[in-house]
């Protein structure tokens, strides 16, 4: 017979949320021990200090998981990058390679993981004339889907504002050689852009410091 009906039920209340409890530390232990190769490049929760390497902190969950896929489908250019900092110091890898490594779920993981942090803007140096050329390049082309200046995690177009300018530099590249894909709305728009318009929106992109 079971007795003192309310003092069990506090107890096996007591139980179940101890046991959520754990769960959720042993979870949120995993996610630490997951992201945490990513900061021998991209830096602390992602705020990269490597003008060659993104930040990859505030971006929407969304543009995280897709930047992942593409590399693990290899539809993106991987270039051999050097590891900067912890255990795995001077040893290179690239991300079409960590992509690969990583499952669906892990993927997702991650994506929320970096979303969730703040995106810390890069103290860079930029030309003020071009920057204000560049925010009318903004302005005119870009802003339906890089909203507020680029500034804008919420569109999943990735946060272009304070983004590091070499990094920016070379996906522009990219994207003109075809190396990196585009979609058909994107490329109609960055096809209008002449050499001086990327470079005047790379600046301005700079300006937010």
């Amino acid at each position: 017979m079971i007795r003192n009906t309310g003092k069990n039920i506090s107890l096996l209340c007591l139980a179940i949320s101890l046991a959520t409890t754990n769960l959720s530390n042993a979870a949120a232990s995993d996610i630490i021990e997951l992201v945490k190769p990513c900061a021998g490049c991209h830096g602390k929760d992602g705020a990269s200090t490597e003008s060659d390497i993104p930040i990859i902190s505030g971006n929407s969950a969304v543009y995280l998981i897709d930047a992942m896929t593409t590399y693990k489908n290899k539809e993106r250019p991987c270039p051999e990058i050097k590891i900067k900092t912890g255990p795995d110091k001077d040893k290179t890898t690239d991300m079409c390679k960590i992509a690969a490594d990583l499952s669906e779920e892990d993927s997702k993981l991650v994506a929320d993981y970096f979303a969730s942090k703040p995106f810390v803007r890069a103290k860079q140096s930029f030309d003020a004339d071009k920057a204000e050329q560049g925010k009318i390049v903004q302005n005119k082309e870009c802003k339906k889907c890089h909203e507020n200046g680029g500034s804008s995690a919420a569109d999943d177009a990735g946060i272009l504002a304070g983004q590091w300018s070499p990094y920016l530099r070379q996906q522009f590249k990219d994207f003109s050689s075809g190396d990196r894909p585009m979609t058909k709305k994107m490329k109609t728009k960055y096809d209008k852009l002449s050499e001086a318009d990327k470079e005047n929106l790379i600046h301005y992109f700079a300006s937010f410091n």
